[in-house]
């Protein structure tokens, strides 16, 4: 049964759709309407007038637990705040947008549309109906639902939309800095209707109509009565502003703050919330309270999911499989075989193309050709990821959708899957790369090739990787070496290319989300990173190339689907060819395991939802869908 399970989620998955706010894309997406609640929908919202009240003061270590919903893997500290604006409030439960994420955590601040990875369609949330692009794709137009309000009981307006936009320019905040190169201004036409034009480039096009789209999935709308407020507060002072702990902030979402301390973050569900309404979900989500303990480690976390204090855990646990098989727990993961999660992104290991060597493109092949990429996913991830032999090497991530968006057989002579020590070495012998001297080490134009191979301190799975990595130098006669330094210095490190001195370094990749993959071969390849500080964007080894940055640019505004997929088989090409960087294993964004004692019904690829809820532990995007289906084990 579990193999019938695990081939039937082939067929969930499958389809991941091309729109312009999916998996890149280059229309508006098919969702024609909200996602209908399987209770009877209620038939109006209820008179919501203000926030909802606690029955006292709030108390963590007196949730019911029959009434709450217990997380883990999210937070690992006590938060800084509740700033919808601000991308430092360090808190994972209440403020993630999705600038930097597949799409953004909708429980206290929500967004226009829910994105869902597994068949990259945004869904309706705020919004009312599908957005529309105008004929020369340089206009955006959606309304808002005459249901939905804030949690003070106030309407949310077209105002509301374009206020926010307006404030993240002027006050210079993060997602002001991502979108402000791509939209160009967002207007109220009427209290309900939202117009988005884009910034246009040369030829009159919409800059990048992908990123346009995704704002309306990745960016939270702030109420601008609350917002006038805050500005009030701070003045001018952009730093105040974006550094403001909002304890006064006023949300749409389903939940609000309750407590937060340096051991537990709580919040509690608004029972007025907007949601309820017909148009929407048609009820309030189950749990009363979402609480997230903050665990010191992943071994804390995965103690209290296996005594079942924790019912949705969001962190990398080995071998997940023996907790079910070995300890007969009632856990489970989305997946019911291997890998168990559904692998959306690439960890990635880039080559310092300024390290001596490394611009040569026959050591860089042979390094990646070396690697026994079987034994990372077996024992660093716990075969929680597809191996290379399953999901060939390529730009996409392993889901259907981008698969389906390259020609496999064009690029099939081009990828390897990895433990390849012969023809490494023939490859480096070709070149005329070979141990001169007589010490076991090869040398290019006789100098040594010693390299450094490097990722943070304490991320586990990726420390094994890399270690694997240096066990491929020494088979094939590369000097590769493993340090570990502590990311505070990692991080500032690798993102500024005129002080990097790695020479093999891990970085994440971007997974599935609205603009990708065409996100994910920017972020690999795009030359406008070179040579830059404070990257956070991609492209870390310093790679150029002129055809792959054509390539990158013409994606966005390409509608032929045939086309689009000859540009992604060419990207594919060139960086399969030119090997700038190469990723160890696939990897999910979000890890989804559930212990089932207090709470079932949980989102799993065989639960026949549809729209099928996608693996995002019930938070971000459409995955908060599964907060409406939930049921106790014993009521």
């Amino acid at each position: 049964m579990k193999k019938l399970l695990y081939v039937l989620s082939l067929l969930v998955i499958a389809s991941m759709m091309l729109t312009a706010c999916g998996t890149p894309a280059t229309e508006a997406p098919a969702a024609t309407e909200a996602p209908a609640a399987e209770a009877p929908a209620a038939t109006e919202a209820p008179a919501a007038t203000e926030a909802p009240a606690a029955e006292g003061p709030a108390d963590p270590n007196a949730l019911p637990r029959n009434e709450t919903l217990y997380f883990n893997g999210f937070q690992w500290g006590a938060i800084k705040g509740w700033n919808p604006y601000s991308s430092d409030m360090n808190n994972a439960m209440a403020v993630v947008d999705g600038a930097n994420n597949a799409s953004a955590r909708v429980t206290m601040f929500e967004t226009p549309y829910m994105y869902n990875m597994l068949d990259g369609k945004q869904y309706p949330l705020l919004a009312d109906g599908d957005y529309t692009w105008n004929a020369d794709m340089t206009e955006v137009t959606f309304k808002i639902k005459a249901a939905a309000k804030w949690s003070d009981g106030t309407p949310v307006t077209a105002d509301d939309v374009a206020y926010t936009w307006a404030t993240h320019l002027k006050y210079e905040t993060t997602n002001g800095a991502a979108y402000k190169d791509y939209i160009d201004t967002v207007e109220a036409v009427d209290p309900q209707t939202v117009l988005i034009k884009a910034k246009l480039n040369a030829e009159g096009k919409a800059a990048n109509p992908l990123q346009v789209a995704a704002y309306l999935s990745n960016i939270y709308v702030a109420q601008k009565a609350w917002t006038e407020t805050l500005e009030a507060r701070v003045g001018d002072d952009k730093t105040a502003f974006k550094s403001d702990a909002a304890e006064d902030a006023v949300g749409s979402g389903p939940y609000t703050k309750y407590y937060a301390d340096d051991q537990k973050l709580v919040l509690i569900r608004d029972d007025n919330y907007w949601g309820q309404d017909a148009s929407m979900w048609g009820k309030l989500p189950v749990p009363k309270y979402l609480a997230h303990t903050i665990f010191a480690d992943n071994n804390a976390g995965l103690v209290a999911l296996k005594a079942g204090e924790v019912d949705v855990s969001q962190q990398f646990n080995a071998n997940v499989q023996d907790l079910w098989l070995k300890d007969n727990l009632p856990v489970s993961t989305y997946l019911p075989e291997a890998p168990y999660m559904v692998a959306a992104s690439l960890p990635t290991a880039y080559f310092n193309l300024k390290s001596y060597g490394l611009d040569n493109v026959a050591v860089r092949k042979a390094i990646a050709m070396a690697v026994d990429y079987d034994t990372i996913i077996a024992n660093a991830m716990t075969n929680q990821s597809p191996t290379f032999t399953q999901v060939p090497r390529s730009v996409m991530n392993p889901t259907d959708g981008e698969q389906a968006l390259y020609d496999h057989d064009v690029v099939k002579d081009l990828q390897w899957t990895g433990n390849d020590i012969e023809g490494a070495k023939a490859l480096l012998d070709e070149a005329g790369i070979k141990d001169t001297d007589g010490d076991g080490w090869r040398e290019l134009d006789g100098k040594k090739l010693s390299y450094k191979a490097l990722c943070p301190n304490g991320w586990s799975d990726w420390q094994a990787a890399i270690e694997i990595v240096a066990a491929a130098g020494q088979k094939i006669g590369i000097d590769i070496t493993t340090e570990f330094p502590e990311w505070s210095v990692y991080q500032t490190v690798f993102t500024d290319a005129t002080v990097n001195n790695y020479d093999i370094f891990m970085v994440w990749s971007n997974g599935a989300g609205p603009t990708n993959p065409w996100g994910r071969v920017r972020q690999l390849m795009s030359s406008e990173f070179v040579g830059t500080t404070g990257n956070w964007n991609g492209n870390w080894g310093g790679y150029s190339n002129p055809e792959a940055d054509k390539i990158i640019a013409a994606i966005p505004n390409e509608t032929d689907p045939a086309k689009l997929k000859e540009l992604y088989t060419e990207a594919t090409k060139i960086y399969l060819t030119d090997v700038p960087s190469f990723s160890l294993m696939y990897r999910p964004d979000l890890f989804h395991t559930v212990n089932e004692s207090v709470w079932t019904n949980f989102p799993a690829v065989d639960d026949g939802s549809n729209p099928p809820i996608p693996p995002t532990d019930m938070v971000n995007g459409y995955g908060v869908a599964g907060l409406y289906n939930l049921e106790l084990v014993n009521p």
